[in-house]
């Protein structure tokens, strides 16, 4: 199994939220659990950017520290469904705040993320 090779750091705060948040995709399967699309195959549907191997592993480490809940159903074919537990609703309001910010700076932000480093070069 994986084994991290530096510690997490649990001194702070913000180290815990980006411990638990660092993903590429994790926030957008959150807003996609909290808006209802909660089975694994209806997540790939709506972020088809990314692997399915790698949403279950985001996913599977969502689930392991506390913000969403898995179900499996005993049945034929298998059934999961996915939904926040109280933990996981208490980030919607944050992923909301972040939203409105990047949407205020649209504009000063688009510029910049299109305009080539001269760093990079």
């Amino acid at each position: 199994m994986y084994q991290k090779k530096l510690p997490v750091e649990l001194e702070c705060g913000l180290h815990l939220f980006m411990e638990v948040m660092n993903g590429k995709w994790k926030i957008s399967l959150i807003w996609c659990i909290y808006n209802g699309i909660n089975r694994p195959g209806e997540l790939q549907r709506r972020i088809p950017k990314a692997s399915r191997r790698l949403l279950d592993t985001q996913l599977s480490q969502l689930v392991s520290h506390g913000i969403i809940a898995k179900t499996v159903f005993d049945q034929k074919p298998p059934k999961v469904t996915y939904e926040l537990t109280p933990l996981g609703q208490t980030l919607i309001p944050v992923i909301e705040s972040t939203a409105r910010w990047g949407e205020m700076h649209r504009n000063e932000l688009e510029q910049l993320i299109q305009t080539p480093d001269p760093l990079l070069r």
